[in-house]
């Protein structure tokens, strides 16, 4: 399997929005289909907190990706006519450059002494790779929950240069209770002791706080409702507890701890923090005067996809809706689907038939 993954360098030193630089940084991406002549069909994708730029399987890296059945010839988002980039968000730790990266100035990881990031900074940088393949306009910019976020930020500050936009399931400003639940993972990573104010090594790595993160994190992607169908009040066997007198005892608990496992070694806490800071920072209503519906109105949009799910608790159909009238208001041809999926906030990774059959639509139609 080869490495599908390409790196940009950024321009050097990289400004933060929040002060301090970036030297020698650079920005994991991938791509699909072919670039057209003229330019002008180009695709971004912004990703959620924890997905690589490996959206799907390609020559270089035939693993599926984790959109693998939306996007690729003839589908969904079909790479035939879309040349299709997704890039690893700065900050992340897949790639591209975050607190887990070589830090130049000390040849050590950065660990906290990464600036201050923000959804801003993630954008700006996707907008210097963009810039770097000599595409002037994209063709349409997506963005799906954090993702969502960052993909807000770039229009905000660079209006005019997308001329069609999809919103999934994401916010133009972080709400009380997503930042709740995002302070309270912050708070289990730091209080493992091993997390060591960012100081953890393979040997002493705090694998409870990010259990507990990576869990509350799962119980909030998905919905109450998805929960009941999924595993009412079923026990474990016998075989399957633990001697523990407080061990888990329902099938949702070992559920979750199976989540967590897959996901506690496979990401970098330090990284997390600074990702899930940036979310709870992120408000589009900083640009410019009048908030929200003013900074959206100001994109210059030609057009837009927003797309909701009824059953997210993280990113409320509320939410959604104020995207899709504040893109209206700056004179873009809206288009909002409230989908009724039982898989809450994870939806979108999940029904790709009712997401993709909303995205075809609209792509069809550019």
């Amino acid at each position: 399997m080869g490495d599908a993954r390409r790196y940009f360098a950024l321009p050097s030193p990289f400004a933060m929005k929040r002060g301090g630089a970036l030297e020698q940084a650079s920005l994991a991406y991938e791509t699909w289909g072919e670039l057209s002549p003229a330019r002008d069909n180009a695709l971004l994708i912004f990703t959620g907190l924890s997905p690589s730029a490996h959206a799907a399987s390609n020559a270089e890296d035939p693993s599926p990706g984790w959109w693998e059945d939306m996007l690729g010839p003839g589908k969904y988002i079909d790479t035939n006519r879309w040349y299709v980039i997704c890039v690893n968000t700065l900050g992340s730790c897949k790639g591209s450059t975050g607190a887990a990266s070589t830090n130049p100035a000390s040849g050590e990881p950065y660990r906290l002494d990464f600036p201050d990031l923000t959804l801003e900074d993630a954008a700006n940088a996707a907008k210097a790779l963009i810039d770097g393949l000599g595409i002037e306009r994209l063709a349409c910019l997506l963005g799906n929950s954090m993702g969502g976020m960052t993909a807000l930020a770039y229009l905000a500050q660079h209006p005019g240069s997308v001329r069609a936009h999809i919103s999934i399931s994401t916010a133009p400003q972080a709400q009380p209770f997503a930042i709740a639940i995002r302070s309270l993972q912050r708070e289990a990573i730091r209080l493992d002791p091993q997390w060591n104010n960012g100081r953890y090594s393979d040997e002493s790595y705090p694998e409870a706080g990010m259990s507990i993160a990576r869990k509350l994190g799962v119980i909030t992607y998905r919905s109450a409702m998805e929960w009941v169908g999924r595993f009412a009040r079923i026990r474990l066997d016998s075989d399957q507890r633990e001697e523990d007198p407080f061990g888990a005892e329902f099938q949702v608990e070992s559920y979750l701890a199976g989540h967590a496992r897959r996901f506690v070694r496979n990401f970098d806490p330090n990284s997390y923090l600074y990702l899930s800071r940036a979310s709870d920072w992120f408000d589009v209503g900083e640009y410019g005067q009048g908030g929200v519906a003013a900074a959206l109105a100001r994109t210059a949009l030609e057009q837009a996809l927003v797309i909701g799910v009824e059953t997210d608790i993280l990113f409320p159909l509320s939410q959604q809706q104020e995207i899709a009238d504040g893109l209206r208001g700056g004179g873009a041809q809206v288009e909002f689907v409230a989908l009724d999926s039982p898989q809450g906030h994870d939806a979108f990774l999940v029904d790709i038939p009712r997401f993709g059959a909303a995205i075809a639509h609209f792509l069809a139609r550019l």
